[in-house]
């Protein structure tokens, strides 16, 4: 593994000859969906074992060149982050949690046998490049700067064994709400040929291979007419696990909320985390405990679960409001928005924009 480098590298700044017009970025904005709206600008750091990490910089947003045998296309080195920047009431601009963000980011490098970016050199080009375009985020209480900090292996060779050299890029995408229609109950497909990873594996890495392993039974929820599919346990395909991209929740009629345990096959939201504090701090009883597709059925036919909802940072709380397997399927609750879903979405919502009393210091403001 690679030396932990302490003299850390200025970033130049290098704005773009040719930003958008701001009549037409005002068009863009309008209805922005998500993913598909970018800004003027990204963030890159290279990264090398005879030089560390050097040439940073906010330039122009612009293609990639790579040689055919770049690493990441052949071995997948390759991680990702997610994190938004907000714009508060009082027109600064906030990021909420970017440390917790940078410490994941280091821990998946890790565990991909990858270069680990220094946190400050994370948070500082976050900063920046938030700084940079922050005119792109949307108006409108769904508006918000998605931020994609991602690296990949890029020496050039061909050779199993971890790259020598790294690239690491931000970008930005300005979003609206996540579900086309705005927030509503979805359907979940549980899937019971694929499974989404496996004690020592990656499935605590934010990686793209683990979203890659999810996109067939993906594929499968829709053909079902679900929208998302929740994956169980590899070894007994009986342990409710997570969603393609998103943590768990179940909330029992005596109040108590329940999520699974991160045991390494769990990435480790940062949206689940802020969920669970935020719930501990309003009074309720939060455990993180295994939960069986069996009783998962039969507490929602029951009656003793309530609610159950999704969450992760680009959709934040999404209600679950029924769930199909080849066994048949079950509605949970009255197939809506449950109270304590509600609760968890407006609490977290309004201390991200900044609405809301801050008492872990989550909000960053970016100068």
């Amino acid at each position: 593994m690679p030396p932990i480098v302490t003299d850390l590298p200025a970033f130049r700044l290098e704005p773009t000859a040719a930003p958008v017009a701001a009549n037409e970025r005002t068009e863009r904005l309008a209805d922005p969906g998500f993913g598909r709206v970018f800004t003027d600008h990204m963030a890159t750091i290279r990264y090398s074992q005879a030089l560390g990490w050097h040439d940073a910089r906010i330039s122009a947003r612009a293609p990639l060149t790579l040689d055919p045998s770049t690493a990441v296309l052949h071995y997948a080195q390759e991680i990702f982050e997610g994190l938004k920047a907000y714009r508060l009431a009082d027109g600064s601009t906030a990021l909420f949690r970017p440390q917790a963000n940078a410490r994941r980011f280091q821990n998946s490098a890790r565990r991909m046998a990858m270069a680990e970016l220094p946190e400050a050199l994370f948070l500082e080009s976050i900063r920046l490049l938030v700084k940079t375009d922050r005119d792109w985020i949307p108006d409108g209480p769904d508006g918000a700067l998605y931020l994609r900090p991602f690296m990949i292996a890029s020496e050039v060779f061909l050779g199993v064994k971890p790259s020598a050299e790294y690239l690491y890029m931000v970008i930005a995408s300005s979003v609206g709400a996540y579900w086309k229609g705005g927030a509503r109950p979805v359907s979940i497909w549980v899937s019971q040929d694929y499974s989404r990873a496996a004690p020592g594996g990656t499935g605590d890495a934010k990686c793209g291979g683990n979203y890659a392993a999810s996109l067939a039974a993906q594929s499968e929820a829709i053909r079902q007419g679900c929208d998302q599919v929740v994956f169980l346990d590899a070894a007994e395909r009986r342990w409710v696990e997570e969603l393609g991209g998103m943590n768990i929740f179940f909330v029992f009629d005596d109040g108590i909320l329940s999520t699974p345990p991160l045991t390494g096959t769990i990435l480790p939201g940062i949206t689940r985390d802020s969920i669970m504090t935020i719930a501990r701090d309003a009074g309720l009883t939060v455990r993180e405990e295994p939960y069986a597709i069996d009783q998962w059925r039969a507490d929602a036919a029951s009656g003793r679960l309530s609610e159950a909802f999704a969450c992760g940072t680009a959709a934040v709380v999404t209600p679950i409001g029924s769930v199909k397997a080849n066994d048949g399927g079950f509605a949970i609750g009255g197939g809506g928005t449950g109270q304590t879903t509600q609760r968890m979405l407006d609490t977290l919502t309004a201390i991200q924009r900044g609405r809301a009393p801050d008492p872990h210091g989550w909000l960053q403001p970016v100068a």
